[in-house]
């Protein structure tokens, strides 16, 4: 690629971002496209810049990924590609735009089932889907198999089933039962709702203090969010009037969903953007990200920030992501077979 090429794609990124060097000979320089607020990783990126001098620019991009990077083919500025969410994560591998990298360090930190097999992507942390529960119920452990139990019937808040949080889920559980018993699963669940599924996982909370219903699934870094008062005050009341259970599969362990991260097919900085995700797998990187996020660190031995570990132990179902992610779409037709949303 020759300079003016670069020079093309590196300043509308700098004009977008407000991130971007000037200085576009330099490979010590990495440039992201992310569907995250860049502001939620940045302290990571102040410390990797301080301790390695590589530059980094971010680029938020809030919808269609997949589609910008392939148009943009072999000019593309982007080195890293980051998202939330698995299905969105595989959408880049499915759309062609990620290239397989082969890293020790990545592959020491992050356990087999959380990322590709193949090296196409990583996950750089967790979020567990976890149990919102009111606090005169004496609910000590859960399975997720439990939400259809009909005793729960008129008790139950989520939010929508085709938000990608509990698509995943379900897509898990299909994954582990078959489509009859996802399907009667899902229309148990219905069963069970005190309110039409939606919102946002923080309004299960609202709704359990204001007594609409007693439970619900919802994701276990809100629970941070929330008792931190980052949310404000009144978000505190929510977060401080329900216990949390870290529900498992039946035999398993407990749901998880990602925020992570693939190197893109035609990345000019790879090298450096491969020191940038072992940086965020290392032991400074996960701590770093779990304070800063209330994410769950996806390297063993690293512990959350203080109101998660509260939460107990985290033992992470063994199901590969890459599985899950196969079974979003089929989970989303049995959503609407069975009116959950409705």
């Amino acid at each position: 690629m020759n300079a003016a090429r670069v020079l093309r794609h590196i300043l509308p990124l700098a004009a977008l971002a407000g991130a971007c060097t000037a200085s576009i000979a330099s490979a010590e320089e990495v440039n992201i496209y992310t569907t995250r607020e860049p502001g939620l990783i940045e302290p990571l990126l102040q410390v990797f810049t301080k301790e390695t001098g590589i530059k980094v620019n971010t680029l938020f991009i809030k919808d269609g990924m997949p589609e910008r990077v392939a148009a943009e083919g072999e000019s593309s500025p982007a080195d890293i590609m980051m998202a939330v969410d698995v299905g969105n994560i595989v959408d880049l591998l499915d759309a062609g735009v990620t290239q397989p990298i082969k890293s020790e360090a990545l592959e020491a930190a992050i356990p087999a089932n959380l990322r590709d097999p193949d090296g196409n992507w990583f996950a750089l942390s967790m979020r567990a889907r976890v149990l919102y529960v009111a606090k005169d119920l004496d609910i000590k452990s859960f399975t997720y198999e439990e939400l259809a139990d009909p005793k729960y019937k008129g008790k139950v808040c989520i939010r929508s089933g085709q938000h990608p949080y509990n698509t995943a889920l379900f897509a898990a559980y299909l994954a582990k039962h078959g489509e009859a018993k996802t399907e009667e699963f899902l229309t148990a669940l219905k069963a069970n709702l005190a309110r039409k599924a939606g919102g946002g996982d923080r309004d299960v909370a609202r709704d359990i203090l204001g007594q609409i219903c007693d439970l619900g699934p919802a994701n276990s870094y809100y629970v941070g969010l929330m008792r931190s008062g980052k949310g404000g005050p009144e978000q505190v009341e929510w977060g401080n009037a329900i216990n949390v259970v870290l529900p498992t599969f039946d035999g398993g362990g407990t749901h998880v969903n990602i925020s992570g991260a693939a190197i893109a097919k035609h990345a000019p900085n790879k090298d450096a953007a491969v020191k940038l995700l072992e940086f965020l797998v290392s032991d400074e990187g996960q701590e770093l990200y779990a304070h800063a996020n209330y994410e769950f660190p996806v390297k063993p031995g690293v512990a959350p920030d203080a109101i998660i570990s509260a939460l107990g132990p985290l033992t992470v179902d063994s199901l590969s992501l890459g599985d899950i992610a196969k079974h979003r779409k089929q989970a989303s037709e049995l959503v609407d077979k069975v009116g959950f949303d409705n």
